[in-house]
């Protein structure tokens, strides 16, 4: 009834477990954590881009990628509701792969969803990096940046990764849905005007620059009480690959 993890050890007997899974491998990662898990699943989601294998304790969904539609916008409302339903004895497992941060898109209230999936589309177009692009979406988001942590607490929170950024920058992955995130509103407001995209989504642009003026909340930041029971752990990238060719 011990769920170890890295170096975190959490009972498994004293609350719910709800799992949600997230990107390109969502469904293999959930299908190998029912494996693990069992039954001590309460329940949860995964959101993939292709037709699921069977999953006995997750719910699946279907979402756009890279371009963020309907499908993902009403799989992230469904997210939080799972996570802000959680309480001090229950257990958020994230299972995070490539391409969850399109196919979650939870914008900011009043910033309507072609409007934050046009202006992530001309970034791309205008060559952002996938740093600049995710300070971008962390800002118009509801989960990225930290806001799924933000909203699971005071639940413990524990994320396994698959890294598609050279860096492995837990921020950048997936947006860091529950990592803290170090940029700013200004930092995504001059990634925007720098790529010459200010007028490209005019809602979009007034919520950060709302933002930058301290007029909206910043996003959970380093040190944040949200990650006193959130624990990452990467466990696959092109840096673990590497080892272990070298290795064999």
């Amino acid at each position: 009834n011990i769920l170890s993890v890295g170096r975190a050890r959490v009972p498994l007997d004293r609350g719910r477990v709800v799992v949600v899974s997230m990107g390109k491998a969502a469904f293999t990662m959930a299908a190998a954590a029912e494996a693990v898990l069992g039954d001590s699943i309460s329940g949860g989601l995964a959101v993939g881009v292709s037709a699921p294998g069977r999953l006995r304790r997750l719910e699946t969904r279907i979402a756009g990628h890279p371009v963020p539609d309907a499908r993902g916008a009403s799989a992230a409302e469904e997210l939080e509701q799972l996570a802000t339903g959680l309480g001090r004895d229950d257990l958020l497992l994230v299972l995070i792969s490539g391409g969850a941060s399109a196919l979650l898109p939870a914008p900011a209230h009043g910033i309507p969803l072609a409007e934050k999936a046009a202006l992530a589309t001309a970034l791309m177009r205008a060559g952002a990096s996938i740093h600049e692009v995710n300070t971008v979406r962390k800002h118009l988001s509801r989960l990225k940046g930290g806001g799924l942590a933000r909203r699971a607490a005071p639940a413990q929170v524990i994320a396994l990764v698959l890294s598609d950024v050279a860096d492995d920058d837990l921020a950048t992955i997936a947006s860091g849905p529950v990592s803290p995130d170090p940029s700013t509103y200004a930092d995504a407001l001059a990634v925007v005007a720098a790529r010459g995209a200010r007028d490209v989504a005019p809602a979009a642009t007034r919520h950060l620059e709302q933002g930058a003026r301290g007029a909206i909340e910043e996003t959970p930041k380093p040190g944040g009480p949200e990650f006193r029971r959130v624990a990452v752990e990467v466990i696959g990238s092109n840096r673990l690959s590497v080892a272990a060719a070298a290795r064999e």
